[in-house]
C-alpha cells in the first residue's frame, strides 16, 4: 500500500471509529434505553432535545474559532486527540446509567462530553479531506469514507445486539445471557454499550494516527499566538459571509436541513419506542437496516457525486428525507399511512423498517455529499475555519429541532405531531439551495 493509500486509509477509519456514537448511542440502543428506563416516551424525548440542544449550542459557539486557530498553527491533530479524550470519556460514563440509581443530569452531562467531542473532532478531520486526493476524485473518497463508517456501526451494532444487550426476556437477540457476566437485572447489557463505543473508538482511531499525517505549514504560529491572530480574522470572516453569496447559502441551506436530518437521527429509536412500543432489539434491528442503506446510498451516492458533483445529490436526497418526515408522523400503532390497524398488525412495524430504510440512504449520501460540497466552496488555504463555519451551520440552529421537536411534543403530548418541525427545516434548506454554485466561487 503506497504512503498515500495508507493516508486515504487511515482518513476512513476515524468515520469507523467515531460512527458508532451516531448509531449506537444517539440512536438506536442508548437513546430506546432511556426513554425504558424514565418510562415516558414524551417526558425522555423532551430531555432528550434539551440536552441535545445545548450541546448543539457549545459546538456552534467554538467550532469556527478553533478552525481558524488550527489553520493558522497546523495544529488539527493537537485537537484531534483532545476531542478524542472527550468522546471516550463521555461514552464510559454512561455505564453509569443503572435504572435503579438512574440520574438523567448526570447521564446527559457526559453524554453531551462525548457528543462534543466526536463532534468536533469531525470538523478537523473533515477538513483534511482536500489534501487526500485531487479535486475530481472528492465525492469518491468522501462517499468510500461514509459508507466504511457505516459498516462499523453495522459491526458495533451487531456486537451489541448479539452479545449484549438484554430484551424483555434477559436475553441477547442470540437467545444467551450477557457475555462477561453482565447482569441484565441491573440491565449491564445494554449499559455496557457505553464503554464498547469508548473502546471501539479507542482501538479503532490507531490507523488514524498512524497513517495521518499533517502537512507541515511552513508559516506555522504558536496556539497562543494563532489564537490571538485567528479571532480578528475570523469576525472579518463572519462580516464578509454575506457577499460570498455561494457560500452563504450553502451554509443557511445546510444549516437546516442537517438539523432536520439529524432530528431523525436522534428521535428515529425513542419515537419508535414511544409510539410502536419497540423494544431495544427491534430498534437495534431497525438501526442495521438504516446503517446498510446508509453504507450502499454513502459509496452509491458518493460516485454520482464525483460524475455530477454534489449538488444534484443533495437536492434529490434533500426531496426523499421531507417526504420521509411527512410519512413518520402517519406511522402508528394504530393507523399507517391514514389506514387504520388492527391492534396485532406487523405493518406499522415494516412500515416504520421501511422509513428507516429510505433514512439511511438519504442521509448517508446527503452527508456524503455535504462533506465535499463544503470543500467546493471553502476558500483555499482556510479549510479548517471554512469546515469550523460548516459545524456553525450545522449547529448555530441545531437546537431548533431537538428543542423544538421538545416544546410541541410538550404542548401537544403526541410524539406523532412532536416531529412534524422537521418538514419545515428540510423544505427551509431546499428552498436556499438555490443560489448555490455548484463549483463554488473559488473554482
Amino acid at each position: 500500500m503506497t504512503a498515500a493509500s495508507k493516508r486515504i486509509w487511515g482518513w476512513y477509519f476515524f468515520d469507523w471509529a467515531s460512527q458508532p456514537y451516531n448509531t449506537l448511542l444517539l440512536t438506536f440502543i442508548f437513546g430506546p434505553y432511556v426513554v425504558s428506563v424514565i418510562g415516558d416516551g414524551s417526558a425522555a424525548q423532551a430531555i432528550w432535545g434539551y440536552g441535545i440542544g445545548t450541546a448543539g449550542l457549545i459546538i456552534a459557539v467554538l467550532s469556527p474559532l478553533l478552525g481558524a486557530v488550527a489553520d493558522k498553527s497546523g495544529g488539527r491533530m493537537v485537537f484531534i486527540w483532545l476531542f478524542s479524550a472527550l468522546y471516550v470519556l463521555g461514552a464510559w460514563m454512561l455505564w453509569f446509567s443503572a435504572p435503579a440509581d438512574f440520574n438523567v443530569w448526570f447521564v446527559m452531562l457526559f453524554f453531551c462530553i462525548g457528543l462534543i467531542g466526536m463532534e468536533f473532532a469531525t470538523t478537523f478531520t473533515n477538513a483534511m479531506l482536500p489534501d487526500l486526493c485531487p479535486r475530481a476524485d472528492l465525492g469518491r473518497v468522501s462517499g468510500n469514507g461514509w459508507a466504511f463508517g457505516y459498516l462499523g456501526g453495522i459491526v458495533a451494532l451487531i456486537i451489541m445486539l448479539l452479545l449484549l444487550a438484554e430484551g424483555a426476556s434477559g436475553r441477547t437477540l442470540l437467545g444467551i445471557s450477557p457475555i462477561f457476566g453482565l447482569d441484565p437485572e441491573t440491565r449491564e447489557g445494554t449499559r455496557s454499550v457505553g464503554p464498547l463505543v469508548a473502546i471501539w473508538y479507542a482501538v479503532f482511531m490507531i490507523p488514524f494516527f498512524l497513517w495521518v499525517k499533517e502537512p507541515r505549514k511552513p508559516d506555522a504560529m504558536g496556539i497562543r499566538q494563532a489564537l490571538r491572530a485567528a479571532w480578528p480574522e475570523l469576525k472579518s470572516t463572519l462580516a464578509r459571509l454575506p457577499r460570498q453569496r455561494s457560500l452563504f447559502a450553502y451554509l443557511g441551506a445546510s444549516m437546516f436541513y442537517r438539523d432536520a436530518l439529524n432530528g431523525m437521527y436522534v428521535f428515529g429509536g425513542i419515537y419508535a419506542a414511544g409510539v410502536l412500543g419497540w423494544s431495544v432489539t427491534n430498534v437495534g434491528i431497525f438501526g442495521i437496516i438504516a446503517a446498510l442503506t446508509g453504507a450502499i446510498f454513502a459509496w452509491l451516492g458518493g460516485e454520482m457525486d464525483s460524475r455530477m458533483g454534489p449538488k444534484p445529490v443533495i437536492i434529490l436526497n434533500v426531496v426523499v428525507l421531507t417526504l420521509v418526515a411527512v410519512a413518520v408522523v402517519f406511522v402508528s400503532r394504530d393507523s399507517v399511512l391514514g389506514v387504520p390497524v388492527g391492534p396485532d398488525s406487523i405493518l406499522p412495524d415494516v412500515g416504520f423498517y421501511i422509513l428507516g430504510a429510505l433514512i439511511g440512504a438519504g442521509g448517508g449520501s446527503l452527508q456524503s455529499s455535504s462533506r465535499t460540497m463544503m470543500v467546493r466552496q471553502a476558500e483555499p488555504g482556510r479549510m479548517t475555519e471554512a469546515f469550523g463555519l460548516y459545524a456553525l451551520a450545522g449547529k448555530a440552529t441545531s437546537f431548533i429541532a431537538p428543542l423544538s421537536i421538545g416544546v410541541v411534543t410538550d404542548l401537544t403530548g403526541s410524539q406523532q405531531l412532536g416531529v412534524t418541525p422537521l418538514i419545515v427545516l428540510f423544505l427551509i434548506g431546499l428552498f436556499l439551495l438555490f443560489w448555490v454554485k455548484p463549483e463554488g466561487e473559488y473554482a
